[in-house]
């Protein structure tokens, strides 16, 4: 796989996740108590074998920036090759921001350019995965595709229809994709697509400068489905078949967060390893008699209280005759004493002051955005 590079688009649209991504994009968002979304796309390339990887950037990508850093978590910081970040910029043919991934594409056709790997993996950065690529790859070569797209038949994503660039379609008995539909609104076939897709790089390049040169923007209606309705290239399927997330909606990371709680998932999610950036810190300090069950407590917690079904980031106190249930609660933010909160996410540094009570809808959580006080 060192002649396959990858390339995450981070630009999705975030309008259903609401305050989570007032301050961050999608790939930067905290997940399972010390993980960022992104850590999963960036492990899943690394291990399987690519050094060279690419972050195209839209908006709100300081947090992400600061989260990769120059890449040496993922073993991406070397001399001539690893990770490179991608802001956009201003330039004649680029009002600085992206339209869709087409518009992102274009406005680094010199990273493309100047790159040596023959093949390409380009994917989204709000699906959550564990993949090895390797699989993909191999099959590519085998069935002579121009375009391998990887799908799921995971139910819980035809509850995505609708969603930025989600296409659904279905394939012959050779793995070709032989029909396809873009943001249905009631789905009709089976394989949704995941958004990653292989190819060569120089047919990326073609395809980037095809669709430039038309004023096309979005790279899964105005590319993707074209080709397939046209037959001009081959594209074919590729069936992941572990679990997928796509975090496009406040439920959406709810339920990952939820999910995340069960050791099965777990032990599935992290059957790869998991790289993310380091922070050293404490363990998680229980003090008195604490209540907890079914929760993940990260490291430089202070549990004096209850937390039931519930993921706390680092550093979250949790004071004593507070009670948390079914919450998500980010790096910092405190419950102070007396509270009560259930089915909420509380983003960083948020502070529920005592004797407060938030209690959420099962099917919509309430969302404390950073830095308030309740």
């Amino acid at each position: 796989m060192k002649d396959v590079m990858g390339l995450i688009y981070t630009g999705e649209n975030d309008i259903r996740l609401r305050e989570l991504t007032l301050v961050r994009a999608v790939a930067a968002l905290p997940v399972a108590g010390r993980y960022r979304v992104i850590d999963f796309l960036m492990s899943s390339l690394v291990n399987s074998g690519m050094r060279n990887v690419g972050v195209i950037t839209q908006k709100n990508y300081h947090s992400l920036m600061d989260h990769l850093g120059s890449g040496k978590e993922w073993d991406l910081h070397g001399k001539n090759q690893g990770l490179v970040i991608l802001p956009p910029f201003l330039t004649r043919e680029n009002v600085g921001v992206y339209a869709g991934l087409l518009d992102a594409l274009k406005s680094n056709t010199g990273y493309l350019r100047r790159s040596r790997q023959e093949y390409i993996v380009l994917t989204n950065s709000h699906t959550i995965y564990n993949a090895d690529f390797r699989g993909m790859l191999r099959q590519h070569v085998e069935t002579g595709a121009d375009i391998t797209i990887m799908y799921t038949r995971d139910p819980a994503m035809r509850r995505c229809a609708g969603g930025d660039e989600t296409a659904f379609f279905s394939t012959d008995e050779t793995g070709r994709i032989s029909g396809i539909e873009i943001d249905p609104t009631e789905p009709s076939r089976e394989c949704a697509s995941m958004e990653v897709y292989l190819l060569k790089r120089e047919t990326l390049r073609y395809l980037v400068e095809q669709g430039a040169a038309n004023g096309l923007h979005d790279f899964g209606r105005d590319i993707i489905q074209r080709l397939v309705n046209e037959g001009s290239m081959k594209v074919c399927g590729y069936e992941y078949k572990d679990r997928v997330w796509r975090l496009d909606s406040v439920q959406s990371y709810f339920r990952f967060n939820m999910d995340i709680l069960d050791t099965q998932v777990r032990h599935e999610l992290f059957k790869h390893p998991v790289y993310t950036k380091v922070r050293d810190d404490m363990p998680a300090r229980y003090i008195g008699e604490p209540d907890v069950q079914g929760s993940l407590i990260a490291n430089g917690s202070v549990v004096e209280g209850t937390v039931i079904n519930s993921v706390l980031f680092r550093g979250v106190r949790v004071a004593k005759g507070a009670v948390v249930r079914n919450c998500v609660v980010m790096q910092d933010a405190q419950i102070q004493e007396g509270a009560e909160i259930d089915h909420c996410i509380l983003d960083k540094q948020a502070i529920i002051r005592r004797n407060g009570r938030l209690i959420g809808p099962e099917a919509y959580p309430i969302v404390i955005a950073k830095d308030v006080v309740i």
